[in-house]
């Protein structure tokens, strides 16, 4: 007999539904707003200056004060920045700049906010695809190895030697000591390059297919100086290395793979006995009754419905998706041929688990 567990809305009646569809349409409109408070600077500005008019707050922030003005009236309606209507002055509170802010990282949602931008800019594509079927490639995404590689400086670059390598073991010794390691899915490499700065006597390698992402990382890396780091164009669906790492890395990558179950086994060979790889993926279950609980599920299944699963099917690949989920990434690694997989968290990154696995 199976047992199954239901999932209800929590609304019961018309009225209440319409009323948070109509606050879900509200929140839609200043998570656009909220993003381009955060790419014109306007949060970072005012978090530094007295309740200021429009004007003033514009030009501080070096902007048009008629867009500004009306911005500020997104804001203020919203409850994100607050109004004196006796001095006509507007001022960004020290708890929403402790959460909007570029010196607020690793916490500034603001900047989360970008990819609903993003995401919208091939909406057109993603319903072609429903009756179609079929993917959007990550060419046709406006901007995205850009917000991707500043979400990558908040939760992973920022971090990566103080909380995130410590998961690992032994790992910063080693990679003082001077080790192979091999980062998969590197983007911009902004975590590689962090880690590479920070260990010279280590030899680090980023790959990914995505010609743009590697010219802007093997540019910051000669703009560096660094001598031990190389990034390359490849698909790691068809790498050959053996036994050729002793630590791999793969940030929140393995879920947008054609292939993930033949890039794990891959990893799994290229990494030496007794070595380290290390995945950070999204946090949740592989079963959608269990994720009724997780504050960030809906987002990240839209997430995973307009880029992560699309452009899996767009490369004929098999469209995990970003919600996989825990269980389902711990069968594939068992798969793979990894034995022990330990799960970590992290306070800072409520939306990933890390996976520690040992050869």
């Amino acid at each position: 007999m199976c047992i199954c567990e239901t999932m209800t809305p929590e609304t019961t009646t018309t009225g209440d539904f319409s009323e948070r569809m109509a606050q879900m349409i509200n929140n839609a409109g200043l998570a656009l707003m909220t993003s381009v408070g955060h790419r014109t600077g306007l949060f970072d500005t005012m978090a530094t200056i007295p309740p200021a008019a429009s004007g003033v707050i514009a030009k501080a922030a070096g902007l048009n004060e008629r867009y500004v003005r009306e911005w500020l009236g997104a804001m203020v309606s919203g409850q994100i920045v607050t109004y004196d209507a006796e001095t006509k002055t507007y001022a960004l509170p020290p708890e929403h700049a402790a959460l909007l802010t570029r010196n607020a990282a690793p916490n500034n949602f603001a900047a989360v906010t970008q990819f609903i931008a993003v995401l919208g800019g091939v909406e057109d594509r993603i319903v072609e695809c429903f009756r179609e079927g079929g993917g959007v490639s990550y060419s046709e995404f406006p901007r995205f190895h850009a917000v991707m590689a500043e979400e990558s400086d908040q939760t992973v670059a920022s971090s990566v030697v103080e909380t995130i390598l410590p998961l690992a073991g032994d790992i910063i010794e080693r990679l003082q000591a001077g080790i192979d390691v091999l980062d998969v899915g590197c983007g911009r490499g902004h975590a590689l390059l962090t880690m590479a700065t920070a260990f010279p006597r280590s030899r680090f390698c980023g790959y990914d297919f995505c010609e743009e992402a590697i010219a802007h990382a093997q540019a910051l890396a000669t703009e560096r100086g660094l001598a031990n780091i190389r990034f390359a164009v490849r698909d790691v669906a068809t790498l050959r290395d053996t036994e050729a790492f002793d630590f791999i890395t793969a940030f929140d990558s393995i879920h947008d793979q054609a292939a993930p179950a033949k890039v794990l086994a891959n990893i799994q060979r290229a990494l030496r006995a007794g070595g380290t790889f290390l995945m950070q993926d999204i946090s949740g279950s592989s079963h959608v009754e269990k994720n009724a609980d997780n504050a960030m599920a809906p987002f990240m299944y839209t997430v995973s419905c307009m880029h992560c699963m699309s452009v899996s099917l767009a490369q004929g690949g098999e469209g995990l998706g970003a919600m996989w989920g825990r269980e389902k990434a711990q069968e594939m690694l068992r798969d793979a041929g990894f034995v022990t997989v330990a799960i970590r968290n992290l306070a800072h990154d409520i939306l990933n688990d890390y996976y520690v696995i040992h050869k």
